[in-house]
């Protein structure tokens, strides 16, 4: 079954990701997009039943090393350079991110 995309759905999509197209980026996204979806239908018809389920192609070991305790900065040494940071808390002062 061959998914397609028409400049309504590019439309649509373009929105939600905040984007103002022109005519001719409209259609020539409806191109690739549709290009990709091909692709994704080409994968798809892949027999992978007899393919067992991995995380990574190649083969790797988890390097791990031990966790030992190492000195570290006192609170006055990394609240020195932070230009407004609430030295009495201990604490750093970031701008808002997050509305509400």
């Amino acid at each position: 079954m061959a998914s397609t995309l028409d400049p309504t759905d590019v439309d649509r999509i373009a929105t939600l990701a905040r984007l103002t197209l022109t005519p001719e980026e409209r259609e020539r996204f409806v191109r690739q997009l549709n290009d990709v979806l091909g692709y994704v239908e080409q994968v798809q018809q892949v027999d992978t039943a007899d393919i067992a389920a991995t995380s990574h192609p190649l083969f790797a070991e988890t390097a791990w090393r031990e966790d030992v305790p190492q000195p570290s900065l006192s609170t006055t040494e990394a609240l020195a350079n932070a230009p407004d940071a609430n030295r009495e808390a201990g604490l750093f002062r970031v701008p808002k991110v997050i509305e509400g």
